[in-house]
């Protein structure tokens, strides 16, 4: 199955949460963007693409569950999620498997152990700028602690007008 038909089941599956869809949307298109900009074989290209489309499954249950989505929650609840929506899609199991790893992963930003676990972060961090409205100190610290491929690197300077180090024009 592609990350296409994935998608579209990711879209059904969200029940008209549109904020959700569009998060997701935003996070695979990045996340596909840094990955084919990076090389990424196909294999870790289509985990990459498919943890981006499920990484934050778990956000309904945890607003119901929990009244907020925190990303430890996430982190603890996602897995399980992403496997019951994943085990029809025909993915082989390593990338199964690795998904599911970097769903219960996607909030932690240390022992980092693959270029897909990074690009999954640096594409899900450049929607969560945006959406949440970081700070220009935010985006800085975060271009010196988190953004480590080229490709994303050069997308979060294009995209809040990152100069030495500090930004411009955010906002």
């Amino acid at each position: 199955m592609t990350s296409s038909e994935i998608a579209k089941s990711m879209i059904v599956f969200s029940d008209g949460n549109l904020h959700d869809i569009c998060h997701f949307l935003k996070v695979f298109a990045y996340a596909r963007i840094i990955g084919e900009g990076e090389g990424l074989s196909d294999k870790d290209q289509l985990t990459l693409e498919v943890a981006a489309l499920v990484h934050d499954i778990a956000c309904p249950l945890c607003r119901s569950k929990y009244g907020n989505t925190d990303g430890r929650h996430q982190e603890e609840e996602g897995p399980a999620l992403a496997e019951s929506f994943l085990q029809d899609k025909a993915l082989p199991g390593d990338v199964l498997s690795r998904v599911l790893f970097l769903v219960g992963h996607h909030h932690t930003y240390t022992d980092i152990d693959g270029p897909d676990y990074q690009i999954l972060l640096e594409a899900d961090y450049l929607v969560n700028a945006d959406e949440s409205g970081f700070s220009p100190d935010n985006i800085s610290r975060a271009r010196q602690k988190i953004f480590k491929t080229r490709t994303g690197l050069s997308l979060l300077e294009s995209i809040y007008k990152i100069q030495h180090g500090g930004t411009k024009n955010v906002r």
